[in-house]
């Protein structure tokens, strides 16, 4: 079989990094994009085996024009992110909700559409959701909404575009840096908080969700799935 390409969008940090080095390691070639300089360069120096580009995901002529340069693309993985929709209902800000909406829900229809007449034949699509689509945590209906909303895109994308795989992954409370923003001695003490009510007992590493997003991109006989690995998060209550 010749060497697989994969794109990992929303590759410069946290669980797209994560993932991207891994499909790496299992020989394939993999080109990262982001809208950061700043973490396109340190992705640079430290993982120059990856290739890396400047585009933002909800720019239509600016992803467009990367996977054409590309050419075919086996595993596309989307790994985008974003910490607005937080809050209590009452005082959500909806002009902030939609911004989210645009940088996660629509990048995502976007980079589809763009990527679509690339995609290999036997190629998939991978999405990234989050626990808070299929819990009930108080604070996070705006959050919940745009995480329910990308993988609600999973089954019917898996049926129109077949033979082309589509899934999706959805992480529970993941050590990455998008909770940077929270000082550490309140992050600790969080994740400790966290670990002993999961039931399995530990808070997951960007490289522990890596993993089932490289299953669902590369298994051949995985579609129209969205793949749980929260720790069992699902499973109790994190309020």
């Amino acid at each position: 079989m010749s060497q697989r390409t994969a794109l990992v969008v929303g590759g410069t940090s946290g669980i797209g990094l994560a993932t991207a080095r891994l499909l790496h390691r299992r020989g394939t070639t993999v080109h990262v994009a982001g809208r950061s300089e700043d973490r396109l360069d340190a992705v640079a120096a430290t993982d120059p085996e990856l290739t890396g580009h400047r585009a933002d995901a909800g720019n239509a002529e600016e992803i467009g024009a990367l996977i054409e340069s590309i050419g075919t693309i086996d595993w596309l993985v989307l790994t985008l992110s974003g910490s607005d929709g937080i809050g209590p209902v009452a005082e959500l800000d909806l002009e902030v909700l939609r911004g989210a909406f645009d940088a996660k829900f629509w990048a995502h229809l976007t980079t589809i559409k763009a990527a679509l007449p690339h995609l290999a034949k036997d190629g998939s699509i991978t999405l990234l959701g989050a626990i808070t689509a299929r819990a009930g945590l108080p604070g996070t209906s705006g959050v919940a909404a745009l995480n329910g909303a990308v993988e609600s895109l999973v089954k019917p994308l898996a049926t129109e575009l077949a033979p082309v795989r589509v899934n999706g992954v959805s992480p529970g409370v993941v050590d990455t840096p998008w909770w940077n923003g929270i000082p550490d001695e309140a992050r600790q003490a969080y994740f400790a908080q966290v670990a002993a009510a999961l039931p399995a007992r530990r808070v997951a590493t960007a490289e522990d969700i890596a993993e089932v997003v490289v299953l669902a991109a590369t298994n051949a006989n995985t579609t129209g799935t969205v793949i749980e690995s929260d720790g069992g998060a699902r499973l109790v209550s994190l309020a």
